[in-house]
């Protein structure tokens, strides 16, 4: 341990370190690939590997070992530390059988924390939360690109840390996105522990409980974000369990609670006044005055303007000016920023009703946020819930719900909470095991209950890969069966590339 100690610089002594790195998804080979760059000794482990990997690590001279879930791999054994990608769930065996024998686990957030410095050690701006983690995360970095600043969005959003801690460039800022896997397994203390320039946690409600365990356990993970905070911790004001969290983070003296909300703010938040997003922290007489940053209409284009989007807007501005952005280098961000496909992207307008695909939306909290933008709604949703309960969802926005199209393999629940809370309205399930048909079957029927002036919205409140290689593809067939249903009659337009 004592050496593991030690190593909290790139230019510390890594060299002959016997490392074993479990999984080779994208985190895992940016783990190996800076490993074998410090010279360390290291051993790749896996379920599979494909061909391309393969062949990199090959060239690398990295020993892969592939084994089942229920393997025992003898590499742990000659191990002086693990990294361990972040998919693997704490009772995974191949964690057990380190935790037997006494090895360290790092996952690829402390690692990169720790060898920070290869160019220059940027300051690092965390952000998490249920849902909005990654649009909130770009617009961070956006603002701040428009300041001027050399930063890059990172993390769970794609690109891993460790890619950006190793460009020849080096940055100024980088904005890490964290699930609350990578979370789970962060130090608080000690060598390894993150000692960020601000974090944010946009909102908590259930999810990923089946890896967790627990309600408490996933809050526990995405608390974790605050701690060690230096300058500010950006919570959501109407969001009590984010509050919660950093009035019990361990921050450092001085560290500022920046709150942001829909509403008018109070000294130290950020809101909104009369159709214009106003900064109440950053400025010497935040209790008498506000410093204006956009206005609503500058939210449209980007599509931006919806509830949960115009709450991410103001995270992202609030994380953004304690790093010294400008309001007008706020503004300018907002008005050149455009979303990521498959989040609230209108499709295309068919026969006077709207398709909106927010496939991103992988649950119940996710899918609250596009509901609460639409009204009449025709809602497609369904797929692997992973243990949420949709019930509350439907509950709340049956009002506004015109008919259900129900898809996926846990389509149980939501038909039961039709049931319950709002028997009157149209459900139809989509129960075909074809999943090239699927999008096809479920827009038409969705369109047989859209009246003019209507929005068809995916939503679907849970996960894909029931049916689906990920929410991007499900998206991507769901826009194709709009299209498809488009070119057979009147529409009125679309996005390019929607």
């Amino acid at each position: 341990m004592s050496r593991l100690d030690d190593l909290t610089s790139w230019h510390a002594d890594w060299r002959g370190l016997r490392v074993a790195v479990l999984g080779l998804g994208v985190t895992g080979f940016a783990a190996v690939d800076t490993l074998v760059e410090l010279g360390a000794d290291v051993t790749a482990i896996a379920e599979r590997v494909d061909d391309e990997r393969r062949t990199i690590l090959g060239v690398l001279g990295v020993p892969i070992v592939e084994v089942g879930r229920e393997g025992s791999p003898a590499a742990l054994e000659e191990a002086e530390l693990v990294i361990a990608s972040p998919g693997l769930r704490p009772d995974h065996p191949w964690l057990a059988a380190a935790a037997e024998r006494g090895i360290p686990v790092w996952g690829d957030i402390e690692l990169a924390w720790r060898v920070r410095d290869k160019v220059r050690a940027a300051e690092w701006i965390l952000v998490t939360g249920t849902n909005g983690k990654t649009t909130t995360t770009q617009l961070t970095a956006h603002m701040l690109r428009e300041a001027g600043k050399r930063v890059a969005p990172v993390g769970n959003i794609g690109t891993p840390v460790l890619d950006a801690v190793r460009d020849p460039e080096g940055f100024d800022v980088l904005v890490v996105e964290l699930s609350s896997f990578q979370l789970h397994s962060l130090p608080t203390d000690g060598p390894g522990a993150l000692w960020p320039h601000s974090a944010a946690c946009l909102n908590i409600d259930d999810d990923h409980l089946d890896w967790h365990g627990s309600a408490d356990a996933y809050r526990a993970a995405k608390g974790k974000v605050y701690g060690n905070a230096r300058v500010a911790a950006v919570y959501n004001v109407e969001d009590d369990a984010t509050m919660r969290l950093v009035e019990e983070a361990d921050v450092v003296e001085g560290c500022r609670a920046i709150g942001f909300s829909l509403g008018v703010p109070g000294p130290s938040d950020l809101g909104i006044v009369d159709g214009v997003l106003v900064d109440r922290a950053f400025l010497d007489e935040r209790r008498s005055s506000a410093l204006e940053l956009a206005h609503l209409d500058d939210l449209e284009p980007a599509g931006l303007r919806s509830p949960h989007m115009a709450r991410n807007v103001l995270a992202a501005a609030s994380l953004a000016r304690a790093f010294g952005a400008d309001p007008a280098h706020v503004r300018e961000a907002i008005r050149s920023f455009r979303l990521d496909r498959h989040r609230t992207e209108l499709v295309a307008i068919v026969d006077g009703v709207r398709f909106v695909d927010d496939s991103k939306a992988t649950n119940p909290h996710a899918a609250e946020g596009s509901l609460s933008a639409f009204d009449p709604v025709v809602w497609i949703v369904g797929g692997l819930f992973k243990g949420a309960d949709v019930a509350p969802l439907v509950a709340k926005h049956a009002r506004r719900v015109a008919a259900a199209i129900v898809i996926g393999v846990d389509r149980a629940p939501v038909v039961e909470a039709f049931a319950r809370h709002a028997p009157g309205i149209p459900v139809v399930e989509v129960d075909t095991p074809d999943t090239g048909s699927v999008m096809r079957i479920a827009v038409e029927a969705a369109a047989s209950h859209a009246e003019p002036g209507a929005t068809v919205l995916l939503a679907p409140a849970a996960a894909s890969m029931d049916q689906f290689v990920d929410y991007a593809e499900r998206g991507d067939r769901f826009a194709d069966a709009v299209r498809e249903r488009g070119a057979r009659g009147d529409h009125d337009g679309s996005r390019p590339g929607g």
